[in-house]
């Protein structure tokens, strides 16, 4: 008898010889979600958009100015002058509607009004006194007052407008006095502060007076700037040798 052949080998699992099949499929390949030939969604841009420093107010600098005083004794004098003066018309007009006598005090004013001529030395005097208080009333409802504070620097931005920042004299020359005491041959400083000058007096105790003054200057210069102010005054130094 002869043995029957050896069965044919089997091939081997399919996965072994089956090509390995991408995840994803492109654009143009079958089942992508694109046509072949047709370009693919653009790529999405994760890099987050530089920041605007004026936007976002780290840029821009607004200036604001002197807050405006509130005048309320000038306001308060005014208007108890006028209620004063006011009120007594009024009650002496009432009393003459009601059949009383006219105040000997109006009497008075009228006859002496009629009197005198208008060159006259005190019709002038009160000429002059009313016309210096208007005057006066006048530059008060026009200027912001409050001279002794400086305005600020705000930062830029939607609030802007509405933000209102102001430094006391007082408090910056403190700050300029103490940056001049930490120059190296400073021995006493002083130092006023206005509004379009910055004026300091220092006692030299050692150094080159030429050499102190123009370190003095460099540092008020670099202290003033770290203020802020809105309108940045000049600096004026004057030294003098001081000996123990």
């Amino acid at each position: 008898m002869t043995s029957d052949p050896d069965p044919p080998a089997r091939d081997p699992a399919p996965s072994a010889h089956r090509p390995a099949v991408p995840l994803t499929k492109g654009p143009g390949e079958p089942g992508g979600r694109g046509r072949p030939g047709e370009p693919g969604p653009p790529e999405r841009d994760d890099t987050p958009p530089a920041p605007d420093p004026v936007a976002d107010g780290l840029g821009g600098r607004h200036r604001s100015r002197r807050p405006w005083s509130a005048r309320r004794l000038p306001a308060a004098l005014t208007a108890l002058v006028v209620l004063v003066a006011a009120g007594a018309a009024l009650v002496d007009v009432v009393a003459v509607r009601a059949g009383r006598p006219t105040a000997a005090w109006r009497r008075r004013l009228t006859g002496e009004l009629a009197a005198r001529p208008v060159d006259n030395v005190w019709m002038l005097t009160g000429a002059a006194v009313a016309a210096a208080v208007g005057v006066w009333l006048i530059v008060l409802a026009l200027t912001p007052g409050l001279r002794h504070w400086l305005p600020l620097r705000v930062p830029a931005g939607p609030a802007a407008p509405r933000l209102r920042a102001s430094l006391d004299r007082d408090g910056a020359a403190a700050l300029l006095r103490d940056a001049a005491m930490r120059v190296p041959g400073v021995g006493a400083a002083r130092v006023r502060v206005r509004r379009r000058r910055v004026t300091a007096r220092a006692d030299v105790r050692f150094r080159d007076p030429r050499q102190v003054k123009d370190d003095l200057t460099a540092v008020l210069g670099e202290e003033r700037d770290r203020l802020a102010l809105a309108r940045p005054p000049r600096v004026v130094v004057r030294v003098r040798r001081r000996g123990d």
